[in-house]
């Protein structure tokens, strides 16, 4: 699933968020904004989901999520893609990911919780989380858990279809698709881990790593005259 969406996000990049991004940079709107912008939008779009509105709510958080596209690439167009951006950006999509499934759970209590859903919608909110923390964690220890088959842009896509169906008045749309985001972000949290585990070390390789540095300045030395 994440190789389909790669490629078809690769080609609205190429068609769709390249002239926006270039236009808002032209017109002096900053990638910060964009990002503020878009949570904003998340927000607005889960409240009309809270409400009922499925298919509202689904455009609106559908057409903002959009915005962690577009604030990346004017960040790259400009030049300026700094660790205070990427810091805003991570808190924004954990701020609107809260939203999302907060109005998904409320509006299952008031639909008095048809096949589960409100229970599911809490697993995927908590590993949801749990899937974005083990990657930043590995990042800062030096690993890698940059895999797994239910990413952020694979879980809103997998909320927004179940809201779909909903809204079209398939009651057991939005609770399906809440299980099988359930499920999948608990695999992927496995995954995340399981492959950080492999990209550690092993002690013979730091050993190695830490000889092949003490030889180098002895080497630029290079041969006394």
């Amino acid at each position: 699933m994440a190789k389909i969406v790669q490629v078809s996000a690769r080609a609205v990049v190429a068609y769709g968020v390249n002239p926006t991004a270039r236009f808002l940079l032209r017109i002096g709107v900053t990638p910060n904004a964009v990002t503020i912008a878009g949570t904003v939008g998340v927000l607005i779009g889960s409240y009309f989901g809270a409400m009922g509105h499925l298919i509202w709510g689904t455009f609106i958080v559908t057409a903002c999520a959009l915005t962690d596209v577009l604030d990346g690439t004017m960040a790259r167009m400009r030049g300026s893609s700094g660790k205070y951006g990427a810091l805003l950006d991570s808190s924004m999509d954990r701020i609107a990911d809260a939203a999302v499934f907060g109005a998904v759970v409320y509006y299952m209590h008031t639909e008095g919780n048809p096949y589960g859903g409100m229970i599911a919608a809490l697993i995927s909110l908590a590993m949801g989380q749990v899937v974005s923390y083990v990657k930043a964690r590995a990042q800062s220890l030096g690993l890698n858990a940059d895999v797994g088959i239910a990413e952020r842009l694979e879980r809103l896509l997998i909320v927004g279809v179940g809201g779909l169906l909903g809204g079209f008045g398939l009651d057991w749309g939005l609770p399906a698709a809440l299980w099988v985001l359930a499920a999948l972000a608990t695999v992927t949290v496995f995954q995340r881990l399981i492959h950080a585990a492999r990209t550690e070390p092993r002690p013979a390789d730091v050993r190695e790593a830490e000889a092949e540095a003490r030889a180098l300045p002895d080497e630029s030395k290079g041969t006394p005259a």
